[in-house]
Protein backbone atom coordinates (compact mmCIF):
# COMPACT_ATOMS: atom_id res chain seq x y z
CA UNK A 1 0.00 0.00 0.00
CA UNK A 2 2.94 2.17 0.93
CA UNK A 3 4.34 1.91 -2.58
CA UNK A 4 1.15 2.57 -4.32
CA UNK A 5 1.16 6.08 -2.71
CA UNK A 6 4.83 6.39 -3.12
CA UNK A 7 4.13 6.07 -7.09
CA UNK A 8 1.35 8.27 -7.05
CA UNK A 9 3.34 11.14 -5.71
CA UNK A 10 6.25 11.06 -8.58
CA UNK A 11 3.33 10.70 -11.58
CA UNK A 12 1.48 13.60 -9.78
CA UNK A 13 5.08 15.50 -9.71
CA UNK A 14 6.28 14.21 -12.93
CA UNK A 15 3.09 15.89 -14.46
CA UNK A 16 3.34 19.13 -12.45
CA UNK A 17 7.29 19.00 -14.10
CA UNK A 18 5.43 18.74 -17.70
CA UNK A 19 2.56 21.11 -17.56
CA UNK A 20 6.06 23.57 -15.84
CA UNK A 21 7.75 23.01 -19.14
CA UNK A 22 4.94 23.41 -21.77
CA UNK A 23 4.20 26.96 -20.19
CA UNK A 24 7.87 27.67 -19.96
CA UNK A 25 8.28 27.16 -23.70
CA UNK A 26 4.83 28.87 -24.70
CA UNK A 27 6.07 31.83 -22.74
CA UNK A 28 9.49 32.01 -24.36
CA UNK A 29 8.22 31.77 -27.90
CA UNK A 30 6.48 34.95 -26.39
CA UNK A 31 8.91 37.04 -25.58
CA UNK A 32 11.28 35.83 -28.85
CA UNK A 33 9.47 37.48 -31.17
CA UNK A 34 10.89 41.26 -31.74
CA UNK A 35 9.36 44.13 -32.56
CA UNK A 36 9.56 45.67 -36.42
CA UNK A 37 12.37 48.25 -36.87
CA UNK A 38 11.53 51.80 -37.27
CA UNK A 39 11.25 53.61 -40.30
CA UNK A 40 14.56 55.25 -41.18
CA UNK A 41 15.33 59.20 -40.29
CA UNK A 42 16.16 61.45 -43.31
CA UNK A 43 16.78 65.22 -43.45
CA UNK A 44 14.19 67.20 -46.13
CA UNK A 45 13.99 70.78 -47.02
CA UNK A 46 12.08 72.80 -49.40
CA UNK A 47 13.40 74.19 -52.47
CA UNK A 48 15.57 77.67 -51.75
CA UNK A 49 13.49 80.45 -53.91
CA UNK A 50 16.30 82.83 -54.91
CA UNK A 51 16.74 85.39 -58.05
CA UNK A 52 19.20 83.83 -60.44
CA UNK A 53 20.90 84.69 -63.47
CA UNK A 54 22.04 82.61 -65.94
CA UNK A 55 25.16 83.18 -67.84
CA UNK A 56 27.19 81.74 -70.90
CA UNK A 57 30.62 81.06 -70.67
CA UNK A 58 33.83 81.01 -73.27
CA UNK A 59 37.30 80.29 -73.16
CA UNK A 60 39.71 83.32 -75.14
CA UNK A 61 42.82 85.12 -74.54
CA UNK A 62 43.74 88.49 -73.53
CA UNK A 63 45.03 90.58 -76.35
CA UNK A 64 46.38 94.40 -76.36
CA UNK A 65 44.64 97.10 -77.76
CA UNK A 66 47.31 98.17 -79.74
CA UNK A 67 50.30 96.86 -81.05
CA UNK A 68 52.94 98.99 -82.90
CA UNK A 69 56.54 98.32 -84.17
CA UNK A 70 58.90 101.43 -84.08
CA UNK A 71 60.81 102.02 -86.87
CA UNK A 72 62.62 104.75 -87.66
CA UNK A 73 61.69 107.54 -90.52
CA UNK A 74 65.08 108.92 -91.43
CA UNK A 75 68.33 106.92 -91.48
CA UNK A 76 71.83 107.79 -89.66
CA UNK A 77 73.55 106.08 -86.79
CA UNK A 78 71.71 105.26 -83.81
CA UNK A 79 73.15 107.78 -80.57
CA UNK A 80 70.92 106.94 -77.99
CA UNK A 81 68.75 103.88 -76.20
CA UNK A 82 66.67 106.01 -73.45
CA UNK A 83 64.53 103.11 -72.32
CA UNK A 84 65.17 99.70 -70.57
CA UNK A 85 63.90 96.62 -72.07
CA UNK A 86 60.12 95.25 -70.86
CA UNK A 87 59.91 98.81 -69.58
CA UNK A 88 56.34 100.50 -69.10
CA UNK A 89 56.62 103.48 -71.56
CA UNK A 90 54.74 106.95 -72.07
CA UNK A 91 53.05 107.79 -75.44
CA UNK A 92 55.50 110.72 -76.73
CA UNK A 93 58.58 109.30 -74.69
CA UNK A 94 61.62 109.37 -76.44
CA UNK A 95 63.09 105.72 -77.00
CA UNK A 96 65.89 106.16 -80.09
CA UNK A 97 68.06 109.25 -80.63
CA UNK A 98 69.67 109.32 -84.31
CA UNK A 99 72.63 111.28 -85.12
CA UNK A 100 71.01 114.99 -85.48
CA UNK A 101 73.75 116.72 -86.97
CA UNK A 102 72.99 116.21 -90.81
CA UNK A 103 69.88 117.29 -90.12
CA UNK A 104 70.34 120.32 -87.90
CA UNK A 105 73.03 121.46 -91.01
CA UNK A 106 70.43 120.38 -93.45
CA UNK A 107 67.92 122.49 -91.35
CA UNK A 108 70.24 125.77 -91.32
CA UNK A 109 70.75 125.31 -95.23
CA UNK A 110 67.15 125.56 -95.72
CA UNK A 111 66.50 128.51 -93.45
CA UNK A 112 69.61 129.97 -95.51
CA UNK A 113 67.37 129.11 -98.74
CA UNK A 114 64.64 130.60 -97.11
CA UNK A 115 65.67 134.06 -96.47
CA UNK A 116 67.15 134.12 -100.11
CA UNK A 117 63.87 133.93 -101.55
CA UNK A 118 62.16 136.29 -99.05
CA UNK A 119 64.80 139.00 -100.05
CA UNK A 120 64.37 137.70 -103.88
CA UNK A 121 60.33 138.47 -103.13
CA UNK A 122 61.01 141.76 -101.88
CA UNK A 123 63.51 143.06 -104.86
CA UNK A 124 60.36 141.37 -107.45
CA UNK A 125 57.56 143.08 -105.54
CA UNK A 126 59.27 146.57 -105.26
CA UNK A 127 60.91 145.86 -109.08
CA UNK A 128 56.76 144.89 -110.22
CA UNK A 129 55.08 148.07 -108.45
CA UNK A 130 57.71 150.39 -110.18
CA UNK A 131 57.02 149.24 -113.29
CA UNK A 132 53.09 149.73 -112.57
CA UNK A 133 53.90 153.42 -112.41
CA UNK A 134 56.13 153.26 -115.43
CA UNK A 135 53.67 151.97 -117.63
CA UNK A 136 50.69 153.71 -116.81
CA UNK A 137 52.78 157.28 -117.85
CA UNK A 138 54.16 154.69 -121.03
CA UNK A 139 57.62 155.28 -120.17
CA UNK A 140 57.73 151.35 -120.18
CA UNK A 141 55.95 148.62 -122.53
CA UNK A 142 53.41 146.93 -121.27
CA UNK A 143 55.41 143.86 -122.50
CA UNK A 144 58.61 144.72 -119.82
CA UNK A 145 56.20 145.46 -116.81
CA UNK A 146 54.30 141.70 -117.57
CA UNK A 147 57.57 140.34 -117.39
CA UNK A 148 58.09 141.72 -114.21
CA UNK A 149 54.83 140.95 -112.62
CA UNK A 150 55.55 137.33 -113.83
CA UNK A 151 59.32 137.44 -112.05
CA UNK A 152 57.49 138.31 -108.48
CA UNK A 153 54.95 135.26 -109.01
CA UNK A 154 58.27 133.66 -109.88
CA UNK A 155 59.57 134.81 -106.67
CA UNK A 156 56.61 134.15 -104.28
CA UNK A 157 56.67 130.18 -106.13
CA UNK A 158 60.23 130.22 -104.62
CA UNK A 159 59.16 131.44 -101.20
CA UNK A 160 56.87 128.70 -100.54
CA UNK A 161 59.26 126.15 -101.85
CA UNK A 162 61.66 127.18 -99.77
CA UNK A 163 59.18 127.20 -96.59
CA UNK A 164 58.24 123.61 -97.47
CA UNK A 165 62.45 123.21 -97.18
CA UNK A 166 62.39 124.22 -94.09
CA UNK A 167 59.25 122.44 -92.58
CA UNK A 168 60.59 119.39 -94.25
CA UNK A 169 63.86 119.50 -92.47
CA UNK A 170 62.38 120.88 -89.44
CA UNK A 171 60.41 117.10 -89.50
CA UNK A 172 63.56 115.60 -90.43
CA UNK A 173 65.42 116.76 -87.33
CA UNK A 174 62.68 115.62 -85.32
CA UNK A 175 62.26 112.42 -86.61
CA UNK A 176 66.39 111.82 -85.65
CA UNK A 177 64.30 111.37 -81.95
CA UNK A 178 62.11 108.07 -82.21
CA UNK A 179 59.12 108.46 -80.02
CA UNK A 180 57.11 105.75 -78.66
CA UNK A 181 53.25 106.43 -80.30
CA UNK A 182 51.23 104.79 -77.52
CA UNK A 183 51.73 103.98 -73.83
CA UNK A 184 52.59 100.15 -73.10
CA UNK A 185 55.11 98.21 -72.34
CA UNK A 186 58.14 98.07 -74.73
CA UNK A 187 59.71 95.02 -75.65
CA UNK A 188 63.27 94.77 -75.69
CA UNK A 189 65.64 96.65 -78.14
CA UNK A 190 66.28 95.20 -81.45
CA UNK A 191 69.62 97.59 -82.20
CA UNK A 192 72.52 99.25 -80.35
CA UNK A 193 74.26 102.17 -80.27
CA UNK A 194 76.42 102.83 -83.36
CA UNK A 195 74.18 100.99 -86.14
CA UNK A 196 73.82 102.19 -89.25
CA UNK A 197 69.32 102.33 -89.40
CA UNK A 198 67.68 103.03 -92.76
CA UNK A 199 64.57 105.21 -92.54
CA UNK A 200 62.92 104.06 -96.14
CA UNK A 201 60.26 101.38 -96.53
CA UNK A 202 63.26 98.50 -95.62
CA UNK A 203 63.37 100.40 -92.09
CA UNK A 204 64.66 98.18 -89.58
CA UNK A 205 62.18 97.25 -86.48
CA UNK A 206 63.77 98.94 -83.48
CA UNK A 207 61.46 97.41 -81.24
CA UNK A 208 57.56 97.04 -80.40
CA UNK A 209 55.32 98.37 -77.97
CA UNK A 210 51.85 96.66 -76.74
CA UNK A 211 49.27 99.29 -75.32
CA UNK A 212 47.83 96.46 -72.23
CA UNK A 213 45.49 98.73 -70.61
CA UNK A 214 42.84 98.52 -71.15
CA UNK A 215 43.21 95.11 -72.82
CA UNK A 216 41.32 93.01 -74.86
CA UNK A 217 39.18 89.58 -74.62
CA UNK A 218 38.58 88.45 -77.82
CA UNK A 219 36.79 84.62 -77.93
CA UNK A 220 34.15 82.97 -80.09
CA UNK A 221 30.57 82.64 -79.66
CA UNK A 222 29.11 78.98 -81.74
CA UNK A 223 26.02 79.61 -83.97
CA UNK A 224 23.98 78.33 -81.33
CA UNK A 225 25.00 80.82 -78.96
CA UNK A 226 24.33 83.19 -81.18
CA UNK A 227 21.12 82.36 -82.00
CA UNK A 228 20.11 82.35 -78.62
CA UNK A 229 21.39 86.06 -78.24
CA UNK A 230 19.30 87.17 -81.54
CA UNK A 231 16.07 85.23 -79.86
CA UNK A 232 16.31 87.52 -76.37
CA UNK A 233 16.98 90.71 -77.99
CA UNK A 234 14.63 90.62 -81.09
CA UNK A 235 16.83 89.00 -83.69
CA UNK A 236 19.51 91.97 -83.59
CA UNK A 237 22.69 90.02 -82.29
CA UNK A 238 24.46 93.36 -82.47
CA UNK A 239 21.94 95.18 -79.59
CA UNK A 240 24.58 92.82 -76.79
CA UNK A 241 27.44 95.45 -77.85
CA UNK A 242 27.96 97.01 -74.79
CA UNK A 243 26.47 93.96 -72.84
CA UNK A 244 28.33 93.66 -68.96
CA UNK A 245 30.87 90.93 -69.14
CA UNK A 246 33.14 89.19 -66.49
CA UNK A 247 36.31 87.62 -66.82
CA UNK A 248 39.12 86.06 -64.95
CA UNK A 249 42.34 84.53 -65.75
CA UNK A 250 43.69 81.24 -65.12
CA UNK A 251 43.99 80.49 -61.42
CA UNK A 252 41.83 83.55 -60.10
CA UNK A 253 38.54 82.43 -57.95
CA UNK A 254 35.33 83.79 -59.39
CA UNK A 255 34.87 86.72 -61.63
CA UNK A 256 36.75 89.84 -60.34
CA UNK A 257 37.21 91.37 -63.51
CA UNK A 258 34.17 93.58 -65.38
CA UNK A 259 33.70 94.83 -68.78
CA UNK A 260 31.95 95.46 -71.80
CA UNK A 261 31.01 93.21 -75.49
CA UNK A 262 32.56 96.14 -77.70
CA UNK A 263 32.47 93.91 -81.22
CA UNK A 264 31.28 91.56 -82.66
CA UNK A 265 32.48 90.08 -86.03
CA UNK A 266 30.61 90.15 -89.55
CA UNK A 267 30.57 86.78 -90.86
CA UNK A 268 30.67 83.14 -89.01
CA UNK A 269 33.45 81.18 -90.02
CA UNK A 270 32.45 78.51 -92.16
CA UNK A 271 34.94 75.54 -91.21
CA UNK A 272 34.42 76.23 -87.22
CA UNK A 273 30.68 77.67 -86.90
CA UNK A 274 31.57 80.66 -84.79
CA UNK A 275 31.85 84.17 -84.37
CA UNK A 276 34.96 86.35 -83.25
CA UNK A 277 33.88 88.39 -80.30
CA UNK A 278 36.06 90.82 -78.12
CA UNK A 279 35.65 92.69 -74.48
CA UNK A 280 36.61 95.20 -73.20
CA UNK A 281 38.83 95.54 -69.30
CA UNK A 282 40.65 97.57 -67.75
CA UNK A 283 44.34 96.39 -66.30
CA UNK A 284 45.33 99.37 -64.20
CA UNK A 285 47.22 97.03 -62.21
CA UNK A 286 49.23 95.34 -64.92
CA UNK A 287 47.85 91.64 -63.52
CA UNK A 288 47.16 90.71 -66.69
CA UNK A 289 49.46 89.84 -69.60
CA UNK A 290 48.67 90.28 -73.34
CA UNK A 291 48.69 86.83 -75.21
CA UNK A 292 47.40 85.03 -71.58
CA UNK A 293 44.22 82.55 -71.32
CA UNK A 294 41.26 83.41 -69.26
CA UNK A 295 37.46 82.59 -69.41
CA UNK A 296 34.79 85.09 -69.93
CA UNK A 297 30.90 85.12 -68.97
CA UNK A 298 27.85 86.59 -70.42
CA UNK A 299 24.71 86.98 -68.70
CA UNK A 300 22.14 84.76 -70.58
CA UNK A 301 18.72 87.43 -70.09
CA UNK A 302 17.37 88.82 -67.51
CA UNK A 303 17.35 87.33 -63.76
CA UNK A 304 14.29 85.07 -62.60
CA UNK A 305 13.04 83.19 -59.46
CA UNK A 306 14.70 79.92 -59.45
CA UNK A 307 14.11 76.86 -57.30
CA UNK A 308 17.42 74.98 -56.03
CA UNK A 309 18.55 72.01 -54.31
CA UNK A 310 21.57 70.95 -53.54
CA UNK A 311 23.61 68.92 -56.60
CA UNK A 312 23.98 65.76 -54.74
CA UNK A 313 20.04 65.47 -53.91
CA UNK A 314 19.71 64.95 -58.03
CA UNK A 315 20.56 61.66 -59.40
CA UNK A 316 20.98 59.64 -62.37
CA UNK A 317 18.34 57.11 -63.60
CA UNK A 318 19.30 55.97 -66.79
CA UNK A 319 19.28 59.26 -69.03
CA UNK A 320 16.98 61.12 -66.87
CA UNK A 321 17.35 63.55 -63.74
CA UNK A 322 15.37 62.71 -60.42
CA UNK A 323 15.02 63.22 -57.35
CA UNK A 324 13.50 62.13 -53.87
CA UNK A 325 10.74 63.47 -51.78
CA UNK A 326 8.85 62.68 -49.32
CA UNK A 327 4.79 63.14 -49.55
CA UNK A 328 2.28 63.86 -46.70
CA UNK A 329 2.45 60.13 -45.77
CA UNK A 330 5.93 59.46 -45.10
CA UNK A 331 6.15 58.13 -48.18
CA UNK A 332 9.08 58.12 -50.36
CA UNK A 333 8.26 59.28 -53.91
CA UNK A 334 10.54 59.95 -56.91
CA UNK A 335 10.44 63.00 -59.23
CA UNK A 336 11.67 63.39 -62.70
CA UNK A 337 13.46 66.97 -62.82
CA UNK A 338 14.90 68.93 -65.75
CA UNK A 339 17.95 70.70 -63.84
CA UNK A 340 19.65 73.70 -65.26
CA UNK A 341 22.60 75.50 -64.44
CA UNK A 342 25.31 74.79 -61.18
CA UNK A 343 25.31 77.54 -59.01
CA UNK A 344 28.94 78.44 -57.92
CA UNK A 345 27.72 77.92 -54.43
CA UNK A 346 26.70 74.30 -55.15
CA UNK A 347 23.08 74.39 -56.17
CA UNK A 348 21.85 73.81 -58.93
CA UNK A 349 18.40 75.19 -60.52
CA UNK A 350 15.28 72.61 -61.34
CA UNK A 351 13.73 74.08 -64.14
CA UNK A 352 10.95 71.77 -63.74
CA UNK A 353 9.88 68.81 -62.24
CA UNK A 354 9.66 70.30 -58.43
CA UNK A 355 7.24 72.44 -56.42
CA UNK A 356 7.76 75.48 -53.59
CA UNK A 357 6.10 73.25 -51.17
CA UNK A 358 8.17 69.61 -52.20
CA UNK A 359 9.84 68.07 -49.30
CA UNK A 360 13.18 67.01 -51.10
CA UNK A 361 15.55 64.48 -48.88
CA UNK A 362 18.79 66.50 -49.06
CA UNK A 363 20.69 63.76 -46.36
CA UNK A 364 19.98 59.96 -46.05
CA UNK A 365 19.14 59.34 -49.36
CA UNK A 366 20.49 55.88 -49.17
CA UNK A 367 18.16 55.31 -46.86
CA UNK A 368 15.17 56.68 -48.87
CA UNK A 369 14.38 53.84 -50.99
CA UNK A 370 11.52 54.96 -53.50
CA UNK A 371 7.97 53.73 -52.02
CA UNK A 372 9.08 53.15 -48.39
CA UNK A 373 8.16 54.64 -45.16
CA UNK A 374 10.53 57.33 -43.52
CA UNK A 375 11.07 59.55 -40.47
CA UNK A 376 11.44 63.19 -41.96
CA UNK A 377 13.68 65.41 -40.23
CA UNK A 378 13.42 69.01 -41.10
CA UNK A 379 16.44 70.55 -42.61
CA UNK A 380 17.56 73.82 -44.43
CA UNK A 381 19.26 74.13 -48.21
CA UNK A 382 21.77 76.75 -48.08
CA UNK A 383 24.83 77.51 -50.40
CA UNK A 384 27.02 75.13 -47.89
CA UNK A 385 24.65 72.11 -47.72
CA UNK A 386 26.73 69.46 -47.64
CA UNK A 387 26.99 65.89 -50.29
CA UNK A 388 24.10 63.69 -49.88
CA UNK A 389 25.36 60.49 -48.02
Amino acid sequence: MRTVRVLGALCVVALAGAAAVYGLGRGGSSTAQTAAPPPPAVTVATPLVRQVTDYDEFTGRFEPTATVEVRPRVSGYLTEINFTDGALVEAGQVLFVIDKRPYQTALAQAEAQLAGARAQLAFAEADAERSQKLVTSSNISVATHEQRVQQRQAADATLKAAEAAVARARLDLEFTEVRSPVKGRASDRRIDIGNLVVGDGASTVLTTVLAEDPLYFVFDISEGDLLARQRQVGGAARATQGLPVSARRDGEEGWPRQGALDFLDNRLQTGSGTIRARATFQNADGALTPGQFGRVRAPRGEAYEALLVPESAVLSDQIEKVVRVVDEKNVVRQRQVRPGPVQPDGLIVIRDGLEKTDRVVIKGLMQARVGATVRPQPGAIDPAAPPAS
